[in-house]
């Protein structure tokens, strides 16, 4: 019995791949559909990717937008799951639970400020050059 445990999961169907593609895509949507957060940081890539044309960014600029708008949207479904799985382990309210959820919510706020200190330095200069 423990033999076709172990062979299921060493099977490396193209089935299972797909599978994996669909349970992704399954926690994307749910997150965009429940993490209002999420659905923000899209709108505001989108805004940061129009601005880019607008102010007619170079393809190396561009290329960092789209990295941090990228990394940006992982931080915020990992901080996702993080809270999902505190809230398994506990519905009460619990100090460390909230440390745990602080903790991950604090990661995207950083890395949120970051993103944007990168993009006023992009930004700053061709807008100045605009008002010339």
């Amino acid at each position: 019995m423990q033999k076709k445990s172990k062979d299921k999961f060493k099977e490396k169907s193209f089935k299972r791949y797909l599978l994996s593609f669909k349970y992704s895509f399954d926690g994307l949507r749910y997150a965009f559909y429940h993490e209002k957060n999420l659905f923000l940081l899209i709108i505001f890539g989108i805004l940061e990717l129009l601005l880019g044309i607008i102010l007619n960014v170079s393809y190396t600029e561009r290329l960092i937008i789209v990295v941090l708008i990228g990394a940006t949207l992982c931080i915020e479904l990992l901080n996702t799951a993080i809270e999902a799985s505190v809230n398994l382990v506990t519905k009460e309210k619990r100090e460390d639970a909230k440390h745990a959820k602080d903790a991950a919510s604090g990661a995207v706020a950083v890395f949120s400020i970051f993103h944007l200190i990168i993009l006023l330095i992009i930004f700053i200069p061709k807008i100045i050059l605009l008002f010339r």
